[in-house]
């Protein structure tokens, strides 16, 4: 696929500029800060005290072979962001990072409706994040590190506020939310529960991804996009199941995997984070090449980058060392993200021909 030999190491993919489109706030908190906020707070049911260790348990726990016991820990990170003050500092410090691993663009989803357990309103919630990542953009700038953060509001797929959450998107959508999803778990939950959220989302003329075909296989991909009309898929590595590869390599797509080539539907896939759910047996495994190599529109992205202890860079790195790709692989599935981001037209072709193709064009050389 790449005309590179050698395979690519962490300092370079660390220069390349990265687009993100599947991060959740609530599992990309720094240890240090979940101690610090829970002590701040009293919050006493943390697993460990010591950073070191309680970065080991949230990746551990989280390395469990199943999403519902993936989703877990977030329990305890969750439970540190329900002031003002600790979600504005959460926010502040992810875009800290993600400019840090030289992302230029990312979304940051979360779920509103689980930072209220002190009384904060969901527009209270949502005013306090998007603060964090706007003066996060301006520390990384005053940096020399320009980047762009937006964010998803997200509603649990087991509750019954899809709706509301979906209007509160709609509230907020001129001032840093760009789209709404639906998460959690999937077997049981299926996304046209939600179809009321769906069609107001549609109605307003608002974009939208659903998680899908994680955990669930093809029939959770399948009414995402038929029934409920999702612009993305929130990972999907489950379309596998409709491509049949032949003892000689040759890949026959079934109707469902070829409608979402056709349309260029975009897959947020997330490497790491799909080994731990027991999604996908290993990287080596996973489908990303096979879709890459297909033509499918795919994506990089973290999910969650303390649970699975993880950056852009380093689920780059993962594949190119499964992979062997080289500068021009790790180019195309950037702009295929920036292509496939929530910002308007323009702003997305800004980004990909005055930021992307410039710095990579100095770095293939």
């Amino acid at each position: 696929m790449s005309k590179y030999a050698e395979p690519l190491g962490i300092e370079l993919i660390r220069q390349a500029p990265k687009a993100l489109l599947h991060d959740h706030l609530d599992g990309g908190l720094r240890p240090s800060t979940v101690l610090d906020i829970a002590a701040q707070i009293g919050y006493d049911d943390l697993p460990a005290t010591d950073v070191d260790e309680l970065a080991t348990w949230f990746r551990t726990a989280a390395h469990s072979g199943s999403l519902v016991r993936y989703l877990e820990p977030f329990a305890h990170t969750v439970a540190v962001m329900q002031t003002p003050e600790a979600l504005h500092r959460v926010a502040f410090e992810c875009v800290e990072d993600l400019a840090a691993d030289s992302v230029v663009y990312g979304e940051v989803r979360f779920a509103p409706e689980l930072h209220i357990d002190q009384g904060l309103s969901l527009d209270a919630v949502v005013d306090a994040v998007l603060a964090g990542f706007a003066d996060g953009e301006k520390a990384a700038a005053a940096e020399g590190r320009t980047i762009t953060v937006r964010c998803l509001v997200t509603a649990m797929r087991h509750a019954a506020r899809s709706r509301e959450i979906a209007e509160l998107a709609i509230r907020f959508r001129d001032k840093g939310v760009v789209g709404f999803d639906i998460a959690g778990a999937e077997a049981g939950y299926p996304p046209t529960r939600h179809l009321d959220a769906f069609e107001y989302m549609r109605n307003n003329n608002a974009r939208f991804t659903i998680h899908a075909g994680e955990a669930f296989g093809l029939p959770s991909i399948h009414e995402a996009i038929a029934f409920c009309g999702a612009d993305r898929l929130g990972h999907g590595v489950r379309i596998v199941d409709d491509i049949t590869v032949d003892a000689d390599g040759a890949a026959r797509l079934g109707r469902l995997a070829s409608i979402l080539r056709d349309k260029r539907i975009p897959f947020e896939l997330c490497p790491s984070s799909n080994v731990q759910t027991g999604a996908v047996a290993s990287i080596a495994e996973h489908p990303f090449d096979l879709l890459a190599r297909l033509r499918f529109r795919v994506t990089v992205n973290t999910d969650n980058r303390l649970m699975s202890d993880t950056t852009m860079s380093q689920e780059m790195l993962r594949l190119v060392e499964a992979f062997g790709y080289g500068w021009s692989d790790l180019e195309r599935f950037t702009i295929n993200a920036m292509k496939s981001a929530f910002l308007p037209f323009t702003e997305r072709l800004a980004i990909i021909d005055e930021v992307i193709k410039p710095r990579y064009a100095v770095l293939i050389g």
